[in-house]
């Protein structure tokens, strides 16, 4: 099955893409660590990214859309994938689905207030990209990575100030998606307000109706 994770900044998309990606063994394609990847082993699309993200300015969608290409070829993706944080907008949601085909769309819902709070308290490995929460998902050692052993870290955009901003360009360029996909009868949503599990399960039952 081939799926895309929508949601704020926030929402849990990379959390809840990780534990169904580990439940029914397809990968979780993430837009920040695919273009890491493609950083660290030179492919051609890489490279460009990296001309971009060294003159300090946004790779642009034809490079995303080329790393995400490259990502979705490869051979762990044969049987369904997980995408988590892309597309971001229609006219990467349209290049999409002239790629593949997208079965369902899991759109997590989550009040802004809820957001702001979850941000705050969020680490991210400077490692690996592994994500946690000091309160609702802490590592097993504080500070420490449960996957790799990294440093974990509070990223500069996870300031309220910058969350803020953060969501206006959600509104903006990201939630028409919504509409998108629910034109094409492909979205569920879930309010990911509860706990993990409870959520993680609302997923699940989503997937299946």
């Amino acid at each position: 099955m081939n799926l895309i994770f929508l949601g704020a900044p926030g929402a849990g998309k990379g959390t809840h893409a990780e534990i169904l990606s580990k439940d029914v063994g397809i990968p979780q394609i993430s837009t920040g660590n695919i273009i890491r990847e493609a950083l660290k082993s030179g492919t051609e699309m890489g490279l460009k990214a990296k001309s971009y993200i060294e003159a300090g300015k946004l790779v642009p969608d034809d490079v995303v859309i080329g790393i995400i290409r490259d990502r979705l070829a490869q051979d762990d993706c044969a049987n369904g994938f997980i995408l988590d944080g892309f597309p971001r907008t229609i006219p990467q949601a349209e290049a999409l689905d002239k790629m593949v085909r997208i079965d369902r769309v899991i759109n997590l819902d989550v009040p802004e207030s809820l957001i702001l709070r979850r941000l705050s308290g969020r680490r991210v490995c400077s490692n690996c990209g592994a994500s946690y929460n000091v309160d609702t998902r802490p590592p097993k050692k504080e500070g420490i990575c449960d996957v790799c052993g990294g440093t974990l870290v509070q990223r500069k955009d996870d300031n309220p100030e910058t969350v803020r901003e953060r969501l206006k360009v959600y509104h903006e360029q990201t939630e028409p998606l919504v509409d998108y996909y629910e034109k094409q009868g492909k979205l569920r949503t879930v309010h990911g307000t509860d706990d993990t599990d409870s959520t993680a399960r609302d997923i699940k039952n989503a997937l299946e109706a």
